[in-house]
């Protein structure tokens, strides 16, 4: 069993009095997290809000009930909460009227959960995102050593639990992730209307991981007009399928201001969405997944040591780029991403230097990875 960073930073808030509310993509091992945490506790009751007579039952909830159902029991757990109708009222009333009993509610979706219980939760509940293992968590298990030797195998399939625990079944476990599981929570939403344009958009996007996007282009491209493109961005964003990156722009007037990058959480689902399981040294965009990998994984571990650091990437109109900006506590950070250590010689912009001149800049490669990932 691979031990997950965010356990610590659960437990930490375990037995309290505010609401734990676990965000991530389904099968990230949020359900597995909380089994390992609380399998020796008898004063747990476990709850799915994907099965109907779950949410029958909160549909029908009254506070005098809901005492009768958790009498005895100090936590309860809902897996998939978003699932279930009204379901930021239904935690409110837990909360308020049931103080000895805390609640915890898994969601796939952070587009359907988060909104339903922002309001209703404010400051009575603790939130936490979690996501495929980590490159760190990883480390931990196993070796510094053999995650680097790991590297390559983990830029074509993957970081999902059931890929790495299932080695030698990586292309059978992918492809029951990315058509069972991807689009369960997407498609189930009211705003999305034409299935077959999102899984088009989806796999667009694949295409043009580490390249600025346009809506525009990409909605010419599967049917879309780009309003349209933008907001199904967002939910896949929300689904945790996707993330983006805007673009860095402080003082010179030819930085591009708009603009913006789209990368995957895991290599493993891009591959799959794409059809493209070849090994690295078979494939022509193997600096495109090498950008990914350590982006995604940069920004997992900030997620989970509660980093304040913004990130973006950078570009002039005369195509000077950076393909990674973080800022923290003031402090500019600048890397540049090589998968041929051979290259690991490159250097800052000038118009970036000569603009920001106490940021610092690096490149990273196989050989040094260890630094910005650790």
């Amino acid at each position: 069993m691979v031990n997950r960073t965010l356990e610590e930073n659960i437990r930490s808030v375990l037995d309290g009095r505010k609401a734990i509310i676990i965000v991530g993509a389904r099968q990230v091992g949020k359900s597995t997290l909380l089994n390992q945490m609380l399998h020796d506790r008898k004063d747990v009751i476990w709850m799915n809000g994907d099965d109907i007579d779950v949410q029958e039952l909160f549909h029908k909830m009254s506070s005098t009930r809901l005492r009768s159902l958790l009498a005895g029991s100090r936590l309860l757990v809902i897996d998939e909460a978003q699932r279930i109708a009204d379901i930021g009222l239904r935690m409110k009333l837990i909360t308020d009227q049931i103080p000895d009993v805390q609640l915890i509610a898994t969601g796939s979706s952070s587009f359907e959960l988060t909104a339903k219980v922002s309001e209703s939760l404010t400051g009575r509940k603790h939130e936490f995102r979690m996501f495929p293992i980590t490159f760190r968590e990883m480390v931990s298990h196993t070796s510094l050593l053999e995650e680097l030797r790991m590297i390559p195998h983990r830029m074509v399939y993957g970081y999902y639990p059931e890929v790495v625990c299932k080695s030698g079944d990586e292309r059978i476990t992918l492809k029951e992730l990315s058509e069972s599981y991807l689009y369960k929570d997407v498609l189930a939403l009211d705003s999305i209307n034409k299935p077959d344009k999102l899984v088009r958009l989806l796999k667009a996007l694949a295409l043009q991981i580490g390249s600025q996007v346009s809506y525009n282009e990409i909605g010419s491209l599967v049917g879309l007009d780009s309003k349209t493109v933008e907001r199904y961005i967002d939910v896949l964003e929300k689904s945790y399928i996707i993330f983006r990156l805007g673009s860095f722009s402080r003082n010179l007037r030819n930085e591009l201001k708009a603009s913006r990058k789209i990368y995957f959480w895991d290599l493993g689902i891009r591959n799959a969405v794409i059809g493209n399981l070849a090994q690295i040294e078979n494939r022509l965009d193997t600096g495109e997944l090498w950008e990914n990998f350590v982006i995604a994984e940069r920004l997992k571990q900030n997620s989970y040591r509660n980093s304040f650091a913004q990130s973006w990437f950078w570009r002039t109109r005369q195509q000077s780029e950076i393909d990674y900006i973080e800022e923290e506590d003031g402090r500019i950070r600048a890397f540049e991403f090589k998968w041929n250590s051979r290259k690991s010689n490159v250097k800052c912009p000038e118009s970036f230097a000569k603009v920001y001149p106490d940021a610092t800049f690096q490149a990273i490669t196989p050989k040094n990875v260890e630094e910005f990932l650790l």
